[in-house]
């Protein structure tokens, strides 16, 4: 989880890879309705969320024991809520987070997203930074891309161990 440009999709995907878990990317699971809006430079309301948020806990439901690793903002607590509800189980996340400038530079060399560099803000203005009590481990994505995974294996690790 976490805003444009924090390496969701990358770190996403080589998680899956070292878990030996299917990968699937939230884009994949929005309405074309939200990103024609995302498109347009529009944010999406909460109302826009619901069922692409419903339909990535679904996803996770349907993965069963076997895991699967989601890239999604869940930029809201409520948005993690909502995915963990249809999820019908615990639900781990990894927080990717780094600074604005570092955000800037990934989102505006990104080519052929739909979701524009202006959009930034709005997500930085939603984002509810994970709370204690939230299955959620944060890691920095200022080091290397191999170090962002180890760091995010490792609190997905204990996190388990403390279940």
């Amino acid at each position: 989880m976490g805003v444009a440009g924090s390496g969701k999709t990358t770190v996403g995907e080589r998680l899956a890879a070292r878990l030996g878990f299917p990968f699937r990317d939230a884009d994949e699971f929005h309405p074309a309705a939200n990103v024609t809006k995302m498109s347009a430079g529009i944010p999406l309301e909460d109302a826009d969320r619901w069922p692409w948020l419903d339909a990535i806990g679904a996803a996770i439901r349907d993965a069963g024991t076997n895991g699967i690793v989601v890239a999604c903002s869940a930029l809201k607590r409520i948005y993690r809520e909502r995915i963990i509800g249809a999820a019908g189980r615990p639900v781990n996340f990894v927080f990717l987070d780094g600074p604005l400038a570092t955000l800037r530079e990934r989102i505006g060399g990104r080519r052929g997203h739909f979701m524009p560099p202006s959009l930034l803000a709005s997500q930085l203005a939603t984002l509810e930074r994970p709370a204690a009590d939230e299955r959620v481990v944060t890691v920095s994505i200022e080091p290397p891309i191999d170090a962002v995974v180890d760091a995010a294996l490792v609190g997905l690790t204990r996190m388990a161990a403390r279940a």
